[in-house]
């Protein structure tokens, strides 16, 4: 199964991955800070589409079930060419880290257009890059990110 993965720690992309490695890993994690990880986990999964994200961000989940349109308010298509736009933003700034800050943005992120990435996965994404923009005062692209 192709996977694509999406980690996002402290804003880091990262997308076809084979393999993750255990967050705690190697590290003295108390029980409240590995629920305080796995509540900013989001997970969407969809064995059909074949790709995978995983979002893990500080208060993310939350911003997304509180504050984020609801699902079925944008059209896939409408998320597609957002998310296409938002991406190249963020791949360009990833290229360039003497004038972008390259602890926001650390990978590239492979998204294709010509994929159907499934309206989840789209809707997910796009809401990442808002709150992404909101939450660090960044804007990717020519749009004001609003909710």
């Amino acid at each position: 199964m192709k996977k694509v993965i999406c980690i996002l720690l402290f804003s880091v992309f990262v997308f076809n991955c084979n393999t993750s490695k255990p967050i705690a890993s190697g590290i003295n994690t108390s029980e409240k800070e590995l629920a305080q990880i796995d509540n900013d986990t989001v997970i969407i999964a969809n064995e059909d589409l074949e790709y995978e994200i995983i979002i893990i961000e500080p208060r993310f989940n939350t911003w997304l079930l509180s504050i984020a349109k609801p699902e079925g308010f944008y059209s896939q298509k409408y998320l597609e060419n957002r998310n296409l736009i938002y991406v190249t933003e963020w791949n360009q700034r990833v290229l360039q880290p003497q004038r972008f800050d390259p602890n926001l943005y650390e990978l590239q992120i492979d998204y294709q257009p010509g994929i159907d990435y499934g309206y989840d996965v789209n809707y997910k994404l796009f809401n990442y890059f808002i709150f992404f923009q909101l939450t660090y005062n960044q804007r990717l692209g020519g749009f004001v990110p609003r909710i």
